[in-house]
């Protein structure tokens, strides 16, 4: 069972982001401040559920927070300045959109930047601990699946439809195939690994 916040701060915000590991596409983050009588027997970490029930919950936490907000760093952003920092700048840009600034931050994993002066606490698999990361992480997940499924049409042979940019060997052999689009990011390793011989 998932704890509703770490803190006892009345504006705490989970914030957690998807699509670090991904080839193509944004990282997408998002955060979220949810009320103190906020119920779910579903949540979880948005990599523990299937399509439906993110889709369910993504409902039920846009209608239900205080307040959310999702935001994309694109891939030539990331190729400036590193996903590691555009994760970061992501989460960042999505705190600042939300209609309530925070008393209190809590991030999923364990790199995160000082926001402002407000207090932060990163919490390694933060999304299956507390609701508001997991909260953030469906967000998070949802948007940015949604976001590759609308450019897929645009380049179907990667089939981002389905791998959502993320490294499959369908994913390495078509960039191996029919090169970069440029929705890839060029920083990252895109090419299926060499095979090797024991000589």
């Amino acid at each position: 069972m998932l704890s509703l916040s770490f803190s006892n701060f009345v504006l705490e915000c989970g914030t957690d982001e998807a699509g670090r590991g991904c080839l193509a596409g944004p990282v997408t983050a998002a955060a979220v401040i949810l009320p103190k009588k906020f119920e779910s027997s579903i949540l979880n970490d948005s990599k523990q559920l299937s399509e439906k029930k993110r889709e369910i919950l993504r409902v039920l936490i846009e209608k239900n927070s205080l307040t959310y907000a999702v935001s994309n760093v694109f891939q030539e952003e990331i190729d400036n300045i590193n996903i590691l920092k555009a994760s970061i700048l992501a989460m960042h840009n999505a705190i600042d959109s939300l209609k309530m600034q925070p008393d209190f931050i809590i991030v999923d994993g364990n790199k995160f930047n000082p926001y402002k002066s407000i207090p932060y606490k990163t919490i390694i698999k933060g999304d299956s601990k507390y609701m508001n990361i997991a909260a953030a992480s469906i967000l998070a997940k949802t948007y940015r699946d949604e976001y590759m499924c609308s450019i897929h049409n645009e380049y179907p042979m990667y089939n981002w439809k389905q791998n959502k940019g993320y490294p499959t060997v369908e994913h390495r052999e078509a960039i191996k195939k029919y090169g970069i689009s440029k929705y890839h990011r060029k920083s990252f390793k895109l090419f299926p690994k060499q095979l090797t011989f024991n000589l």
